[in-house]
């Protein structure tokens, strides 16, 4: 719509335009001829002199029709520039609320993903192999702990390890032995999602780290979700020790902020993001500053919205979170760079 309104300011500016030019090319015409009649008509004498009235009369005309033509071109340009502004306002108000609605659209598919990671740890945390693996220690206990590990990784593609770590935050069993050399027996009881993990107040809850790499997983960078393991699987059983698991976050938060609804016009001129709560860029539709570069989003306190900085538009929206996964306060972004060779115009 704002783009139609666009287009037809500047259509009836530029046929006013020409409309009027054509008026003063006629009126400059006779202006000449009323000037060339009295010059003749002084010339005729006394028999001329009711011609020169005429001509002179005519040329008062195209005065007067000068001047209508004058006020008219700056009246239509006033509003014309009125007409284009608002446009030009509305095109920005439009972008600025798709690409808002965009930016939260894709923090909400990752909250979605995010929260399935959510029940898969608490679930799996109950599974007899792994109680069985903590109560029982031992190498086959471990070793079949192992199996169904690997065996959960063959069907969920999208974690790169699973982990058991005993009370004492050493690990006993993960589900990618022949590719994480080094993860048996390593000590994970100062990490975080151990901690947490451990900490859980019942078999309903569950820890979420913000992403980090993993130094043990090829320093790949994971997204960590940890909890109790309980005597019997029961949500107030004794903890026995921690199962980790870690989400392989690059292909799957690349694959949301790319795969964005823009148009192919759009995508040349828009960053997609996802942000932590420091705005730390965790993903990035060009690849770029992932895990080290902080954006510089003012949000002014809002949850969501749109503002323009220098030549572009940023649009943002905060971790809606869903269902048990409340979020770590993470924002979806949209970065659009506006056009400088068109005034009001965006790429």
């Amino acid at each position: 719509m704002a783009d139609a309104i666009l287009k037809l300011a500047y259509e009836v500016s530029r046929v006013t335009e020409e409309k009027v030019g054509l008026i003063e090319g006629v009126m400059q015409r006779t202006g000449v001829l009323a000037l060339n009649a009295r010059l003749e008509a002084a010339r005729a004498g006394g028999a001329g002199s009711a011609f020169s009235v005429v001509a002179q009369e005519m040329g008062a005309v195209a005065g007067d029709i000068r001047g209508i033509a004058s006020a008219l071109r700056e009246a239509v340009s006033t509003n014309i520039d009125m007409l284009k502004r608002a446009g030009s306002e509305m095109q920005f108000e439009f972008r600025g609320e798709r690409l808002t609605d965009l930016a939260r659209n894709a923090i909400e598919i990752m909250d979605r993903n995010l929260y399935e990671r959510s029940c898969d740890v608490r679930w799996w945390a109950t599974d007899a192999a792994m109680l069985e693996a903590l109560a029982n220690p031992g190498s086959e206990t471990a070793a079949y702990a192992q199996e169904r590990l690997a065996t959960i990784l063959r069907s969920y593609t999208v974690y790169l390890d699973l982990w058991i770590a005993d009370r004492n935050g050493k690990v006993i069993a993960h589900g990618r032995p022949d590719t994480y050399r080094g993860v048996i027996g390593a000590d994970v009881s100062q990490c975080e999602w151990f901690q947490r993990g451990m900490a859980a107040q019942s078999g309903d809850d569950f820890a979420v780290c913000d992403i980090t790499t993993k130094p043990l997983l090829g320093s790949a960078a994971v997204a960590s979700y940890s909890t109790a393991i309980r005597a019997g699987g029961r949500r107030d059983g004794e903890r026995l020790g921690a199962m980790g698991i870690f989400f392989d976050w690059a292909p799957q938060a690349a694959a949301i902020v790319k795969g964005v609804g823009l148009s192919d016009e759009e995508r040349g001129a828009c960053r997609v993001m996802l942000l932590g709560a420091d705005h730390r860029v965790l993903a990035a539709s060009d690849d770029r500053g992932l895990l080290h570069e902080r954006f510089s989003l003012d949000t002014d306190g809002s949850e969501r919205g749109w503002y323009r900085s220098g030549n572009r538009i940023i649009a943002f929206a905060k971790t809606p979170g869903y269902e048990t996964y409340q979020g770590l306060g993470w924002y979806g972004c949209i970065e659009s760079r506006i056009a400088p060779e068109r005034d009001g115009g965006l790429d």
